[in-house]
């Protein structure tokens, strides 16, 4: 892909790639990849009308701990297997970057990939703690965002600090599969069915102690 492994890390390509493709942005820790990071991703894919989604394994989350973080070739491993469809592909291309924060990324690929419309994918949950993340403001205006319902976080996000302040730039339900043509900013909530796996709760089962009988 012009110089750029999206299954496995490789680096960014020095030169743009110049197909118009609608490509979703999920970034994240990975820690693991489950299903429904899938499952967001293909109503994703459905809902905006994508031609791809990424999956963006971060070497470190800045506000996550060190403690409990797999390796990253073991997480992207995860991921691949996880995400099973040709519709997703997974990258540890932030690892090449020099900055991992997600503002500084979506400079990178908008200038490899000049004829892409990126969306950037996120949880309602993250909504709430966007505010925390550097220069936030920035990722609204440089990329469409689309909000995935996250059952109870939903209501407080759309009244939160991120939700208030780009307001006037709601994006309707009924103008959702036009979203990653607009320009930013531009964001929408979308409602989704909920599926219940977590990779918290997935790695508090794994702590668990085992049980003697």
């Amino acid at each position: 892909m012009s110089g750029i492994d999206l299954t496995f890390p490789g680096p960014v390509p020095s030169r743009g790639d110049h197909r118009r493709r609608k490509i979703g942005l999920l970034g994240g820790s990975f820690n693991p990849a489950h299903d429904g990071h899938r499952h967001i991703s293909l109503e994703a894919i459905r809902r905006l009308g994508l031609d791809e989604v990424w999956w963006l394994v971060s070497p470190q989350n800045p506000l996550k701990p060190r403690a409990g973080m797999l390796p990253l070739p073991i997480r992207i491993e995860k991921a691949r297997h996880m995400a099973r469809h040709p519709r997703i592909r997974v990258s540890g291309l932030e690892s090449h970057l020099p900055s991992r924060f997600t503002a500084d990324t979506l400079r990178a690929l908008k200038t490899r990939f000049p004829a892409a419309q990126f969306v950037w994918l996120m949880g309602a949950d993250n909504m709430l703690q966007i505010p925390h993340w550097y220069r936030w403001p920035t990722i609204f205006s440089l990329v469409p965002v689309a909000i995935l319902d996250r059952g109870e976080y939903a209501g407080r996000a759309m009244v939160g600090t991120a939700a208030q302040r780009f307001l006037r730039f709601r994006v309707a339900a009924s103008q959702v599969g036009d979203l990653a043509g607009k320009t930013p900013p531009a964001w929408a909530f979308l409602r989704i069915r909920l599926h219940p796996a977590s990779s918290t709760a997935i790695r508090s089962q794994r702590r668990e102690p085992e049980v003697r009988t």
